[in-house]
């Protein structure tokens, strides 16, 4: 089988709109959480989120351009090309066709989605664009992509919820590990920060007014991001052929659904997905220096969590760092995992471990290193990356440093 590494990466989210600025976030501990700016917020119980602020579509896109590019679909070509310019990759000839996409989103065009409803429910109008049904479908940013960089291979989306880009990276990475494609583009985006996609999640009662505090005893749910990060997956052959700095190789993956509950986590799924990922990576859970968890700040998902860990990893489970990033860029729903490997990126590449921030008291059920507040420097040669769905749909990374 092939070996599979990383040779770009771009991002935009609630922290920054590259990769530089948001690695320098993580180690700064800095919240990109804040009042959000939206239509009709006045009508919302939750008033913050990890929004992309000063994002300035009429200057990146010309205005027909907009007129297919949902928000999700914005922030996604954005990251590609950061990710593309960053591994120095022309896609022409015998490698067009032999590269694709594969991005995971939960909901796709949630803004057109609203935008529409709202033309035709609130302002009485009988027509909306032409252009909205692909302007809203969950694959319009891979198609674009596609597009975008003339790639011709397996193109498509996935959405499972908040495991959507876990999923997707999985797939690229088995994908060029069978020998089915030697570039995959992958990663994923969200946008939900509207009137609607609030609303709707509001119904759920799992949202924070305040903050998001993952493990700590005083959490009160989760807090909604939007934005996107994106990933040149690469044959390591390829890569090495070309000369490409390789960040880092995706060494293991594995998906599992727990088929027990639409909404509760399972700790006993949650297990058996990081035992596999690393059974699949061939690496021993010691060897596992950080973990970025889903930590989404709930009560139910943490602890839940935090015990598949420990189940896992027995006494190792002391000595591994734990964090959750999305208490800084919030929870970007089916784009989450794909920005939250940028941390995993950042700890194998820099040695510097993003913090849980907002951690304010220990919780029993929580009782692991969750690197509170504070970045920390740490060499870390095996990084893992969590994201556990509603529906019971697990997807865990496995990174490591190649040698």
């Amino acid at each position: 089988m092939r070996r599979v590494v990383i040779t770009g990466a771009g991002t935009v989210n609630a922290l920054a709109q590259d990769v530089a600025g948001t690695y320098a976030a993580f180690a700064e501990g800095r919240c990109g959480i804040a009042e959000l700016d939206l239509r009709d917020k006045d009508r919302l119980s939750i008033q913050i989120g990890g929004q992309v602020k000063h994002w300035d579509a009429e200057a990146r896109f010309s205005r027909q351009q907009l007129t297919l590019y949902d928000r999700f679909t914005q922030f996604t070509l954005v990251a590609a090309a950061q990710a593309v310019a960053q591994a120095g990759l022309v896609f022409d000839g015998d490698l067009a066709d032999d590269s694709g996409v594969v991005l995971g989103t939960a909901a796709g065009g949630v803004t057109t989605w609203d935008e529409s409803y709202r033309a035709v429910y609130a302002e009485d109008k009988n027509r909306v664009h032409p252009f909205v049904v692909p302007k809203l479908m969950n694959s319009a940013a891979a198609s674009h992509v596609a597009m975008r960089f003339g790639l011709r291979g397996a193109s498509f989306s996935v959405s499972t919820a908040c495991a959507s880009s876990n999923h997707a990276m999985g797939l690229a990475f088995q994908a060029i590990r069978g020998g089915g494609a030697s570039v995959m583009l992958t990663g994923g985006s969200e946008s939900m920060l509207c009137f609607g996609g609030i609303k709707a999640w509001e119904g759920l009662r799992v949202m924070s007014q305040t903050a998001c505090r993952p493990f700590s005893a005083n959490r009160s749910g989760m807090v909604q991001g939007e934005g996107a990060a994106v990933f040149v997956f690469e044959d390591y052959d390829h890569a090495r052929a070309r000369g490409a700095e390789i960040l880092a190789e995706v060494a293991g993956f594995a998906m599992t659904s727990d088929a027990s509950d639409i909404v509760m986590p399972s700790q006993e799924g949650a297990a058996r997905t990081i035992r596999l990922a690393l059974r699949d990576a061939r690496v021993a859970a010691e060897a596992v220096g950080y973990i970025n968890a889903h930590g989404t700040g709930t009560a139910a998902n943490d602890k839940t969590e935090c015990a598949a860990i420990a189940q896992v990893f027995g006494a190792a489970a002391d000595a591994v760092m734990v964090s959750s990033t999305k208490s800084m860029h919030g929870h970007l729903i089916g784009g989450t995992g794909a920005v939250e490997l940028l941390a995993c990126l950042m700890a194998l590449q820099q040695g510097v471990i993003a913090p849980t921030i907002g951690y304010e008291a220990a919780d029993p059920e929580c009782a692991l290193d969750v690197v509170p507040n504070v970045a920390r420097q740490a060499k870390v040669d095996v990084v893992m990356s969590n994201a556990f769905a509603f529906g019971g749909l697990n997807a865990v990374l496995v990174l490591r440093k190649v040698s």
